[in-house]
């Protein structure tokens, strides 16, 4: 697979997370998802291997179930050479999450894997041609999110923060 389309599947699978952020602090009977519904937007930087770094922004809007449990997001982001256009559903149940992930634009999609600890996420985005570990920290209105891809891609790595709108 070509370098540039990992890249960019690394970068909208990098946009999903940042808007996929999960409050734990607080989470009561609700579920840990309840406190997301609605808007959020933030910009973040893209950092490439060969030193580079770009902005890149993010605006999305998420559902949540009514136990709390399941969150439905749709998140668009962009940055001077990129546009991505993410849907996903993800479900969590005793601590696991898992879910799926599609990119419109560019017809492709993925899983979602990992645990929540506290009042932090670990999760595993994979997708064909690339895998990328992501940690999400959600305090008050602010989310924080780190991606680290696994090889496969020009990326470095991605830092995102989220407010809520």
């Amino acid at each position: 697979m070509p370098v540039q389309s990992l890249k960019h599947k690394f970068a909208f699978a990098a946009a999903l997370f940042a808007g996929l952020a999960f409050q734990t602090v607080g989470a009561s009977a609700e579920g840990p998802f309840a406190s997301l519904a609605g808007s959020w937007a933030g910009s973040g930087t893209i950092s490439m291997n060969s030193g580079t770094h770009e902005r890149i922004r993010c605006r999305g809007t998420y559902d949540v179930s009514q136990g709390g449990d399941t969150l439905t997001q749709s998140l668009l982001c962009a940055s001077d050479s990129y546009k991505f256009d993410v849907q996903s559903t993800v479900s969590e149940q005793g601590g696991a999450i898992s879910g799926n992930w599609t990119e419109t634009t560019r017809n492709a999609s993925g899983t979602v894997s990992g645990q929540i600890r506290g009042p932090v996420i670990q999760v595993l985005v994979t997708g064909v041609g690339f895998t990328a570990g992501i940690s999400i920290a959600t305090r008050g209105r602010t989310q924080s999110v780190a991606i680290r891809p696994s090889g496969g891609t020009d990326v470095a790595g991605v830092i995102v923060t989220l407010h809520r709108i």
